[in-house]
């Protein structure tokens, strides 16, 4: 006789107890949050609170439509999470590569060490690393002056700002996203590579014929992921823009994410337009995400779901 849910729930009551933490943390966290989706859809008041506001339609998707500031905000999203695909995403999977063709134990683990700290630095930290070298009076500025040369601000600059975003976010992260992929790696059966140096392939033989094909389901995953992250604060770096951008490189730098903080809390914008800017670039994410499954799925991959 099959069991019921509640008394499989009682006989795995510790594995439920464990996952518990995590279930509570999205439900208060993710869920209860989409309460305030309504007010894309409404005149906020807050006298009446939430619930009581005024129904103006869309509004707000319309006013939104017509601001210039949104749509460069929205082109600077799309332009650098596409640039993070480029040319971040391929980078620990490089590493991870290479640091399994490591063979002294100490070694690999010295260089995961180095590679994976900079990860446990907050972007508030990394942003005044980067102003103590890049700035004005950084220590870059001060040995070009003293070899007698031009003075260069690259924080300032928006035709540099970009690259500077991508290669302090490969320094930081790089180490972290090859944890995944080393997991990956250290699940594929020896045998495998013992069988391949009998018949005479060499490292990189192996690594191009079991490595990587035993790898490429975890990476098609986290591509599809990461596509369907393209328009969140994750995909386009909101932490990482917001302690770097200023103003001078608003027309470059300025996402969809720094754009509603910037209205909402610096002009005081509607609640309602800054909501149907989230609503917005969630309807994008749904979507990207159901194309990059599908198409995983066409090539042969397994995909999410």
């Amino acid at each position: 006789m099959e069991k019921s849910l509640w008394a499989r729930m009682v006989e795995h009551k510790y594995m439920y107890l464990l996952v518990f933490p995590l279930l509570m943390f999205y439900i208060l966290f993710e869920y209860v949050p989409l309460y305030g989706l309504q007010l894309a859809f409404k005149e906020f008041n807050f006298a009446e609170g939430v619930w009581g506001s005024e129904w103006i339609g869309l509004a707000n998707f319309r006013e939104i439509s017509l601001l210039d500031d949104f749509w460069t905000a929205f082109r600077n999203t799309i332009i650098i999470a596409l640039g993070r695909l480029i040319f971040e995403f391929p980078v620990p999977i490089v590493v991870a590569l290479l640091l399994n063709e490591v063979r002294k134990a100490r070694l690999k683990k010295f260089y995961q060490v180095v590679y994976t700290f900079p990860h446990f630095l907050s972007w508030v930290i990394v942003s005044g690393i980067l102003v103590n070298f890049l700035g004005s009076f950084g220590v870059l500025n001060q040995l070009l002056d003293m070899a007698g040369f031009e003075k260069v601000n690259l924080l300032v600059d928006p035709e540099s700002f970009r690259g500077l975003l991508f290669g302090s976010s490969i320094w930081k992260d790089m180490g972290w996203g090859t944890i995944i992929y080393l997991a990956a790696i250290a699940g594929i059966n020896p045998s495998l590579y013992e069988a391949a140096s009998i018949d005479g392939a060499n490292r990189f033989q192996q690594m191009r014929y079991i490595t990587w094909p035993s790898l490429k389901s975890t990476v098609v995953i986290l591509l599809i992921l990461q596509i369907g992250n393209t328009m969140s604060s994750g995909g386009s770096g909101f932490d990482q823009i917001f302690n770097l951008y200023n103003p001078a490189v608003y027309e470059k730098a300025d996402i969809l994410d720094t754009y509603v903080y910037r209205r909402t809390f610096s002009v005081g914008d509607s609640y309602g337009t800054s909501t149907a800017v989230g609503l917005f670039k969630s309807i994008i994410n749904l979507g990207l995400l159901v194309a990059a499954n599908r198409a995983a799925k066409k090539l042969g991959q397994d995909g999410l779901y």
